[in-house]
């Protein structure tokens, strides 16, 4: 049976989910000399033993029921490597290193928890601490922590990983690059973090040089030097590689993979069932990701219980349990049912004719129905901006702050949407007419554009319709295309971006994390991400405002009390900029993740309210302090 809920009001509901998120979003700006993250884990409740049996042939698929814990949403197409350098493996159950980082198969030192604004150690024995002129942060590494091949982790790892992301310019390399000037091996247990340092001779930014230790993964020097002797030095091979005999330290490794599925399996020798970190194996032996067409696929395969965990948008989630009575929950009681962190954004590709016209942008932006996808392409699963106004912040009270809600230039500039007659009147004065055909034209050329995004991502594709919608009622038009969900990301990800198919496209940002704000608005403005190869990080439309780029340099550099209406008054210039230029919009308030579960066969999952300690986010049990649920779940029959 669907577990029991504590009737609660929605207005309830609302009130904690918005705390709890405002919790998780610290003021961009300088941290205490010393950062104080718990020591050790908290005690986990002990799993229900699950049988042991070998599976049947990995190709068969056939894989004990009541030892894999099957997932949807993640995984689209099929891995092309298990490589960690690489930022193309396309393998989601696996590799992702972002603000809540995928630590299934490769660890981070630390681990965030989004629901409290928290690090605590994974691989590290203790907190980090910062120096008394804060240009390095230091940290030990647990005695117990040890790689697949039995041997140990060590600061020569730390400090080779970081050595190798300079030299062969990876994504970690290039993105960390400004912030971080070395790691260094101060004796086989400890770790040094040297920051880059700004004009005052601190660190330029130290949240970046604080996030970097629960985001990052740390690489064995011994695999790495043999991968190295393997392609001769050469970077790109370096990063294409599909180090099959890479070597782990987290609690899973690849098992099988194909052009249908995914499975992990538990390493029995994991070094966190030491006592100084969970103190026992996760209870699934095996993570399972069958690889759907599409969204329906997937939720089918949930509503029948053969998903436990899914990570996809479903359109009326509520009614799997209050019409169809399964035994499927999310993680609050009521809507929006997920916590609403991330904001999907649409980005205009100013190459394109026409859309370096400021015109041309704002009118396509103004004349979309957000309304329409909050209750098309989310089912109210989202707030709307009549509810929180549109700016860089997410929903949460914690980021709302940041910015001047009442600044009166910010309010004549935000916008709601479906506003028809603003967008033709735009477009009529800045001379771009209607043709005998019914288009618009600009300087004798018709607009004609493509708007895009992954297929089977069911609620960006009903956002995307909506756009080309927007657009054909004020005579430019915009058509939808929606290519597999790899070719999208690698064309997107490299300039210069197609001359065909990605006029206007859809991608994620930043949700909740140790750098937030500040970390999602450099990634959408700073003119550093524009124009440049192997890209996850951001800006994609290739924006570029050298007055942007000093606000977002300044802020991580200010003092988060003396500096605290600076901080405000540079947020509230970045808004203003963002929304006079509008290099891309958001569509939605998206949740962090979907996060909907099937108690069938496990239980235990997340929930609000559960009583965890620290609490386990709704990050689907591979991100972040999320891992931690996989060392809750039960069998339901054991």
């Amino acid at each position: 049976m669907k577990r029991t809920f504590k009737i609660l009001s929605i207005l309830m509901v609302v009130g904690m989910l918005l705390g709890a998120c405002s919790t998780a979003t610290p003021a961009p700006t300088a941290v205490p000399a010393t950062a104080v993250p718990p020591t050790a884990a908290p005690t986990m409740p002990a799993a229900t033993a699950v049988p042991t049996e070998a599976p049947v042939m990995a190709g068969t698929t056939v894989l004990p029921r009541n030892q894999t814990l099957y997932f949807n949403g993640q995984q689209w197409g099929t891995v092309t490597c298990w490589n960690p350098y690489s930022s193309n493996c396309n393998n989601a159950m696996a590799i992702a290193e972002q603000d809540n980082a995928r630590v299934t198969m490769f660890e981070t030192p630390y681990l965030y928890d989004m629901m409290d604004g928290k690090t605590y150690p994974l691989i590290a024995d203790g907190a980090y601490t910062w120096d008394a002129g804060m240009t390095q942060i230091t940290f030990k590494i647990k005695a117990a922590a040890k790689w697949s091949d039995g041997t140990p982790i060590t600061a020569d790892d730390f400090a080779y990983t970081w050595a190798s992301h300079v030299k062969y310019k990876d994504n970690v390399g290039v993105g960390m690059g400004p912030y971080i000037k070395n790691v260094v091996a101060v004796d086989p247990q400890t770790v040094e973090v040297q920051a880059v340092l700004g004009t005052n001779g601190k660190a330029a930014n130290p949240l970046q040089v604080q996030a970097y230790l629960s985001t990052d993964y740390v690489i064995q020097k011994a695999w790495t030097q043999k991968l190295e002797a393997r392609v001769g030095g050469d970077a790109t091979k370096f990063m294409a590689d599909p180090a099959a005999d890479v070597v782990w330290s987290g609690p899973y490794h690849e098992f099988f993979s194909d052009d249908t599925k995914v499975v992990l399996v538990r390493d029995d020798n994991y070094w966190g069932q030491d006592a100084s970190m969970f103190g026992k194996l996760p209870a699934p032996k095996y993570l399972a990701h069958i690889i759907y067409k599409d969204n329906d696929s997937g939720t089918a395969a949930l509503q029948a219980g053969d998903v436990d965990v899914s990570q996809e948008f479903i359109s009326n989630v509520q009614d799997l349990w209050l019409k169809d009575n399964l035994p499927i929950s999310t993680y609050l009681t009521d809507a929006p049912y997920d916590i609403g962190a991330s904001l999907p954004t649409l980005f205009f590709n100013e190459a394109s004719y026409g859309l370096d016209q400021l015109a041309v942008r704002k009118a396509i932006a103004i004349a979309i129905n957000y309304d329409t996808i909050v209750a098309n392409a989310m089912t109210n699963q989202s707030a709307t901006f009549e509810q929180v106004p549109r700016s860089l912040m997410n929903p949460t009270p914690g980021e709302q702050a940041l910015y001047d809600t009442t600044d009166a230039s910010i309010k004549a500039l935000q916008f709601t949407g479906n506003d028809i007659a603003g967008a033709e009147k735009l477009l009529d004065d800045a001379g771009i007419k209607v043709g005998s055909d019914g288009w618009r034209y600009y300087n004798g050329k018709k607009l004609t554009y493509v708007a895009t995004c992954p297929n089977g991502w069911s609620d960006w594709q009903a956002a995307v319709e909506q756009v080309a919608a927007a657009g054909k009622a004020i005579g430019i038009d915009i058509t939808t295309n929606y290519p597999d969900a790899n070719t999208f990301e690698q064309n997107v990800t490299n300039w210069p971006l197609p001359t065909t198919g990605y006029d206007l496209f859809v991608m994620w940002t930043d949700g909740v994390g140790p750098t937030q704000p500040w970390s999602r608005i450099n990634k959408l403005m700073n003119s550093i991400y524009a124009d440049t190869k192997n890209n996850w990080n951001g800006n994609w439309g290739g924006y570029k405002n050298p007055a942007a780029d000093a606000l977002i340099n300044e802020i991580p550099t200010l003092d988060p009390v003396a500096d605290a209406a600076k901080i405000k008054a540079d947020y509230t210039s970045l808004v203003k900029i963002y929304l006079t230029d509008i290099p891309s919009l958001t569509l939605m308030y998206r949740p962090q993740s979907f996060h909907t579960v099937n108690e069938s066969v496990w239980t235990g999952f997340p929930h609000q309210g559960d009583g965890t300690n620290p609490p386990v986010p709704p990050l689907d049990l591979t991100d972040g302090w999320g891992i931690a649920g996989l060392y809750n779940l039960t069998l339901v029959n054991p």
